[in-house]
């Protein structure tokens, strides 16, 4: 929303216009309730209020102007020299995102401080401390059960599919269509569609019904005069900084008009700005692009299709040597969240844009676009894809350009030239073998299926026996890492390297628990392994025991221990040392 001036303001009514006032002239308004201990009295703070206007479809909570009609302006003095922390509080206490802001009026400069409310996305109730809140007259109180429940039932309409009201065929772009019909034509291999005239096409595609024009055909192939006057928020912003530490942008660049058009414009700009990490190894001789085209244009697609048209902000691009930052208006279509975005198809926010945009080859169907955004950019040893600063009102990406791990790129690359067409490897199965390298594996049934499935194939390696079972990368990883060291550490320890852990750490320390050996050793060996190697080290006269069960604590034997310090070094035990049957 934009800035309303102190006019528009004092003319405004509260219950009508969604908004609250408060004088707060000693700038002492409670922020959450403090330390007042009734919870009619707790709500009527800066927190209660901006829940019950956000639940209220938005508004304005104004700090420093009288509540009575018309509103005389009184000043504030709350959150001066703050306003950036204010926001930043609300959002933390709330997920809210407010605008604050401050305007004087102009013949007594006193100060006022202006809230701004988003309205709650679709079906979400905002709650203060655990409840559902709504103005009624000058209290803040519990949502009766009929609004609650309106709201929870809410779906939200197709944007796209409605008719735009005063818009005729003359307001489209021919240039725009005829790529339009080029992309459906190539991608359904139907090229009879190239010869219907303008009109029916479109109508075919249900962009144009009963002769009147959609919001999504204005979107795609709309004039760019036209579009701006009537979706202004439809532009993308694209800002480059080259420091992530920067404040205002070197560069800012408007992009608008017809999707069709825009999206190619828009990726040129970026792609000016590109770079490219020359991998050179063996036969495999590459270039890893900072950003991949497939990916770029697969996150701006979706921004574009599932954005909320709703919301005046535009589609922002931030644009810096290392990262690409892509936000747009409205949160995940329902049923997404970071937690399922790989596994869970959603109702598109604007279904008639998303079909069109499938049908013409621009997006994947049922949120495989998601799929070859991480795929690409895992297969390209990047860091996975950070959606972590999404919430109910934006959805936010963050795509590294630098490659962290380029043997895993060139594994990757090895991999599937050496799979058939039709058992290339998945995004599941690279995020699988990216939690193997980055030790994170969680145990659950998909996971397991995964790891039998890629074991099978020669992907994954299996280390340890029964119970101590686990699986690491395999040679040909390591190889293209030049880090042997870690491929051997990472096997199934021999006595050798088990008596040299285990003497070092009783030779630092002067004793050891099972436990702590446990600890020590991780998942190397079985126990099995481990109480044959004990026994060994035992025979051997290199280690002996004190106490019992729980209490076992294990200890160099003295003469051991002296070798160890005349020698400097620890004994070599030979390779059938550990094989004898255990006592």
């Amino acid at each position: 929303m934009s800035r309303l001036s102190i006019e528009d303001l004092r003319m405004m009514r509260e219950s009508e216009d969604h908004v609250e006032f408060k004088s707060a002239e000693a700038g002492n308004f409670s922020y959450d309730g403090g330390k007042k201990i009734f919870p009619k009295d707790r709500r009527k703070c800066i927190v209660g209020y901006v829940v019950a206007l956000c639940n209220e479809g938005g508004g304005q909570l104004v700090l420093g102007m009288h509540d009575q009609y018309p509103h005389k302006v009184t000043g504030t003095k709350q959150a001066e020299n703050g306003i950036g922390k204010l926001e930043g509080d609300i959002y933390r206490d709330t997920r809210i995102r407010t605008k604050v802001y401050e305007i004087f009026e102009t013949s007594t400069n006193k100060r006022v401080l202006v809230i701004d409310v988003p309205p709650h996305p679709t079906g979400k109730v905002y709650k203060f401390e655990d409840v559902p809140l709504m103005r009624v007259g000058e209290e803040l109180l519990p949502m009766d059960d009929e609004r609650y429940y309106s709201i929870i039932k809410e779906q939200e309409p197709d944007f796209s599919e409605k008719i735009c009201e005063g818009a005729n065929f003359d307001d489209l772009d021919p240039t725009a269509i005829k790529i339009l019909k080029q992309k459906y034509s190539r991608k359904q291999n139907n090229k009879p569609f190239l010869t219907l005239d303008d009109r029916q096409a479109l109508s075919d595609l249900n962009l144009v019904k009963d002769g009147k024009i959609t919001n999504a055909a204005i979107l795609l192939v709309g004039k760019e005069d036209y579009l701006n006057k009537v979706f202004p928020q439809a532009k993308v912003m694209l800002e480059y900084r080259n420091y992530e530490s920067q404040i205002n942008f070197d560069r800012r660049t408007q992009f608008s008009g017809p999707f069709f058009i825009l999206i190619d414009k828009l990726w040129k700009a970026i792609n000016d700005r590109n770079g490219n990490i020359q991998i050179r190894e063996g036969a495999y001789i590459f270039d890893i692009p900072y950003f991949n085209e497939e990916v770029i244009r697969e996150v701006i697609d979706n921004a574009f299709a599932h954005r909320d048209y709703r919301k005046e902000s535009e589609i922002i691009i931030k644009q810096y040597p290392t990262k690409l930052v892509v936000t747009n208006a409205g949160g995940f279509p329902a049923g997404v969240n970071i937690n399922n975005i790989l596994t869970v198809p959603s109702t598109p926010r604007n279904r008639l844009l998303a079909d069109i945009l499938s049908k013409t080859g621009i997006v994947e169907r049922s949120g495989q676009g998601i799929d070859k955004i991480f795929h690409h950019t895992l297969s390209e040893g990047k860091p996975i894809p950070d959606y972590t600063e999404s919430d109910d009102f934006n959805v936010t990406v963050i795509l590294s350009a630098m490659v962290k791990d380029k043997a895993f790129a060139l594994f990757i690359q090895d991999a599937q030239a050496n799979l058939p067409d039709d058992n290339k490897l998945s995004v599941f199965d690279i995020l699988t073998l990216c939690d193997i390298r980055d030790e994170n594996v969680v145990d659950n049934p998909s996971m397991k299926k995964n790891l039998l499935r890629l074991h099978s194939m020669g992907l994954l390696e299996k280390r340890g026996k029964t119970r101590a079972v686990f699986y690491i990368l395999p040679r040909k990883y390591y190889e293209f890492k030049g880090d042997m060291a870690a491929y051997s550490n990472a096997k199934d320890w021999s006595l050798d390297q088990f008596a040299n852990v285990v003497i070092s750490h009783l030779n630092e320390y002067g004793k050891a628990k099972r436990v702590e050996l446990n600890s020590l050793i991780g998942n190397h060996i079985s126990e099995k392994t481990m109480r044959k190697y004990l026994q060994q080290l035992k025979k051997q006269g290199v280690i002996s025991t004190r106490g019992h069960t729980s209490g076992l604590e294990y200890y160099l034997k003295g003469n051991y221990k002296s070798q160890i310090i005349l020698d400097g070094k620890v004994i070599k035990f030979g390779p059938n040392a550990g094989n004898e049957k255990e006592d």
